[in-house]
Parts: C-alpha cells; structure tokens; sequence
C-alpha cells in the first residue's frame, strides 16, 4: 500500500540518507552551531596556551637586548627640566594669549580660574655637551651624560589625568585591562634565563603621589606568566617567596613535582592557558628562591660604586639603590627592568617640590647610564626616562614671587632615551616659544611603542594576540616609527 504521507524535506541535497525531517534538520543545524561556537572558545583559549599569533620571535635584527624604564611617576614639568623658553621668563605674570591655547580643554583644577597667567621658569638653563643640549641647573649629572641621550620634546598624548595618562604609557591604551608593554616583550620574545623573572617591578619606597596600581605592570589578557614580578625593599623581596618554616628545598622540590602532575592531568581535559601559566610560575618560584636572594644583595659592589650612585644608594628601596639593582638584573639577562618614581606632580609648590625629586633621582640616573656604558651594555641596553605628560606654561591656582604650580599638559613633553640603537646626543621635536604646542615632528604614545619594540626587532603591527575574537597590539590601530632618532 502506497504512503500518502509527505516526503521528508531535504536538508541538503537530494540523496535518500540526507532526508531528514524538519525537527532533525534544525536540531543538527543546532549542534553544529553550538559546535562552531564550542570550537571558538576551546581554540582561543588552548591556542593562547600554545600558539601565540607572532611569526617569530623577532621580524628583523634586534638593537636592544633589554630595556630599563625609569617612570616618572606625576608629569616631570618640560618646562623646568629640558624645553628651556625664555619667552616664558619675558611674559611671566601675563596672561596667555587664546590664540596659543587654540581652545585646547583645560582640567577641572584650574579650568574655572579668571585667569591663567604664565609663569616662567625660575631655574636657569645652559647648553652642555658637544651636542649644545639646553637643561637645567636641576640635573648637573644628567647634564654631563647629554651627549649619550636622545631627548624627544614633542611627545604628545590624549590623557588629561593621571589614572588613563599612567595606563596609557604603560599598556597603550586608557582603560585598564590590556597588558603591559613588558608583558608584550615577554610574551613576543620569551625570557633569556631560568632564574629570574623576564619582567621586572621596582618602586621607589616611602613616596607619595598618584598610586601606582598592579594592570600597570599586569598582563591582562595574555597569559599570567608575562606579568611582572615586584621586588620590594626590605629582607623579603617577592612576598611568599621562601618556603615555611619546617619546609626543606627537597620537600617543597616532591611538592611541586606532585603538584605538576595534577596541573597537567587538569590540563589534559581542560586546555586552559592559566593552568600551563600557573605551572610556569610555580617552577619560576622554586629557582627565584636561590636567584632573588644573591642578585638583589648589594654586599659585592664595591665603595665607589655607591659613591656613583649616591649616599642612597645603600638604603633598599630608595630610587638609587634601585637603579643600582637594575644593572645588576639587566646583568643577569632580565629583560624589562621597570622603575617607578612617584610625587612628580606638582600642581603647587612647584620650585620645591621638582627640586626634591631631582635631588633624588638626577645622581643615579647619570651613573645608570655611565655605569651600562663602562661595562660595555650600553649599546644594547636601552634606557628610557619620562612621565606620563608634561606640565602647564601656566600657573595653576596663585602666582606668587617665590611659589607657583603647574597643571597637566598632555599637548607637549619630554623623554628622553639612551643605548639601544638609538641615536645619541640629539634633540627630536620641537614645541613653540611658548612651550605649549608641537611645531615640529610630534611623536604619540603608539609611536613610541612602536619605536621601542623596532629595536628589539619586533614589528609592532605583527605582535598580536587574540581575545575575545580580536586580534589586539600593543600600539592598538596605531602607531609609526620614529626612523629619525634610530642609529
């Protein structure tokens, strides 16, 4: 007897084994759906794990082996330090003119005054080295090195305050959450040693300021290996580093074997990239225990090392002692050795305050560079120093004879580099007479970026990972090298 029942759909095709009923057709569309979206999320997690997007470890020859970031932490004031203006001195007291400040946003903290007069600066300015580098009496020591430096006076950025201006610098973005720049290094080229960490924290101790929070130095969505690791001053370096009290090196060494174990059973049946991390630091841990000890005790270095640095360089934790711990961690094969330096920001009592921090850190940073040079590391270790912007040509709040401020001026500052590959004893960029806009080759934050990982052989466009169906960079869409300061 013939069916007078209708003849299944086709789902596909016309082949008598593909004709499926309409509820069978949708359920395994369903589950391939479901499939293809399972597939995305297992691979971008186990493909983090094992599979980083970079081609290789480095596009062209490197001139940088390692970097040390001395961070000043606030906004150093240009004004003061490097972009020496005389017309500020001329016209101080008089109001700045709108056709400079061209309708640029001012901050909350000193956008409602009825007047922002200019204030010129009360240091004085010479020229130093074969170069002719103007700086201030400020820094005499970092003015003997001048013709070692490589000083840009027109960075730009698009930060106004200290939270995004900070996390913009470090990661290359506003928003907290992107990795670091030294967890971009470390996951691009790897670490070159087994004992120590490749990225690495250093604060100045017993420093106020704007707080310095751990997404600055954290490694966001990249694998937790490649964030850095804090060293702090005092008898405990890396909290929780040793091991209990009762505990030898050979029990905590059958711990972690066993520990290993249950980490890569979890790991076979679910390829999450934070169980291989958690192995890494774990191991890490286990040979900082010998590593971290011996590189940050000072006992070897001789007295007239100290005497180069400075008196503070015997008191853990100052930025001397610091500078000084960061040659000996560049010497050990560390490759991001960042410093931080706080209470820059001098919105008032300015004259005082930039006085206060130069008398801290001018002395250690001149015998950073000249120690590096000497031992032959320069060439190859490059050093960066600035902040997160500059300050205003105006004053904030009351002009006085003796006191005034500056507020935040994300439209022009200075850094300045050394050793690397880039060029020494040059000034890039150029800001107006009045010190507040870019005249000449302005270089942006992305463009810095992109500069600092060309030297260490990378391309900043072809250093990505991919998150949440994105492939992100460091330098975002952005960014162009600074070919001009390269040597």
């Amino acid at each position: 007897m013939t069916s007078h029942l209708p003849r299944p759909p086709l789902c596909t095709g016309g082949e008598p084994w593909l004709r499926l009923s309409r509820r069978e057709c949708l359920n395994r569309l369903a589950l391939g759906l479901g499939g293809i979206a399972l597939s995305e999320l297992l691979g971008g997690i186990a493909g983090a794990a094992t599979a980083p997007i970079i081609t290789t470890g480095q596009h062209f020859a490197p001139k940088a082996k390692r970097i040390i970031y001395l961070f000043q932490s606030g906004g150093p004031s240009q004004l003061d330090l490097f972009d020496h203006k005389p017309l500020l001195n001329q016209k101080h007291g008089e109001q700045l003119p709108d056709t400079v400040r061209g309708g640029q946003r001012l901050t909350g903290m000193s956008g409602n005054q009825s007047s922002i007069p200019i204030a010129g600066s009360p240091f004085k300015f010479q020229q130093h080295g074969q170069s002719g580098t103007w700086m201030s009496e400020l820094l005499p020591h970092t003015s003997k090195i001048v013709d070692d430096l490589c000083f840009v006076r027109s960075m730009y950025t698009e930060s106004i305050n200290h939270g995004p201006g900070v996390t913009f610098m470090q990661t290359g973005s506003q928003i907290p959450g992107r990795p670091s720049f030294g967890s971009w290094l470390d996951y691009g080229l790897g670490s070159a040693n087994e004992n120590l960490p490749s990225f690495v924290v250093l604060i100045t101790k017993d420093k106020k300021g704007q707080p310095l929070m751990s997404h600055l130095w954290g490694a966001g969505f990249l694998p937790a290996k490649h964030q850095g690791v804090r060293f702090r001053s005092g008898g405990d370096p890396v909290l929780y580093l040793g091991n209990p009290a009762g505990v030898s090196v050979e029990n905590r060494r059958l711990a972690l074997d066993r520990l290993r174990e249950l980490h890569e059973h979890q790991f076979a049946g679910t390829p999450d990239a934070e169980i291989t991390a958690r192995i890494a630091n774990y191991e890490m841990a286990f040979a900082m225990q010998t590593s971290v000890p011996e590189v940050t005790s000072l006992k070897d270095e001789p007295d007239h090392i100290f005497e180069e640095y400075g008196p503070d360089a015997r008191q853990p934790g100052t930025f001397a002692a610091n500078c000084l711990l960061a040659r000996r961690l560049a010497e050990r094969g560390v490759k991001f050795i960042q410093l931080y330096h706080q209470d820059w920001d001098h919105h008032g009592g300015l004259p005082g305050g930039i006085k206060r921090e130069c008398q801290q850190t001018d002395r250690a940073t001149a015998a950073l560079v000249s120690d590096l040079k000497r031992r032959g590391m320069l060439d190859d270790t490059l050093v960066v120093w600035g902040g997160e912007f500059g300050r205003t040509n105006y004053c904030q709040g009351l002009l006085t004879a003796g006191n005034f401020g500056r507020d935040h001026h994300p439209r022009c500052f200075t850094i300045w580099m050394a050793g690397g590959g880039v060029k020494p004893g040059i000034t890039f960029g150029e800001t107006d007479e009045y010190g507040y806009n870019i005249t000449r080759d302005p270089v942006h934050i992305h463009d810095l970026h992109a500069t600092l990982l060309h030297l260490f052989g990378i391309d900043h466009e072809r250093l990505t990972y991919k998150f949440q169906g994105r492939r992100y960079r460091l330098t975002d869409v952005h960014g162009q090298v600074v070919k001009q300061i390269l040597a």
